[in-house]
């Protein structure tokens, strides 16, 4: 989904019935997982930044629920990644019941513990 939207309420809102639960979810474990982060919208999807600096992302797309700035975990997790489309920078679920909660907390543990330096 191309989103508008200047703020993430009004990108929730303009999600699909489909997929408004599954992101609600997902941004409140976000918002839970990483205190003092800025959620802001950028790129038309919510974004994560600490200090200024852009970490995490997640885009309720056409065909996926992506999620970006967490590839440099897909080794560590490639194993709990069933069902998910690996790219480099990107690791994308075609279906929102297959996203498992508990595995995204786990790579948000190690986002917040790894954060991405200003260049």
């Amino acid at each position: 989904m191309i989103s508008k939207a200047t703020d993430v309420d009004g990108y929730m809102a303009e999600l699909t019935e489909e997929r408004r639960p599954v992101m609600e979810k997902l941004r409140a474990l976000y918002l839970r997982m990483l205190p003092g982060y800025e959620e802001t919208i950028e790129y038309g999807m919510p974004c994560y930044k600490l200090d200024g600096v852009l970490q995490v992302s997640i885009a309720s797309q056409k065909q996926y629920i992506s999620f970006y700035g967490m590839g440099f975990l897909v080794e560590e997790f490639r194993e709990e990644l069933t069902g998910a489309n690996l790219g480099k920078g990107c690791i994308r679920f075609t279906r929102a019941g297959k996203i498992d909660l508990g595995l995204i907390e786990r790579m948000l543990v190690q986002v917040r513990l790894r954060p991405k330096q200003a260049l």
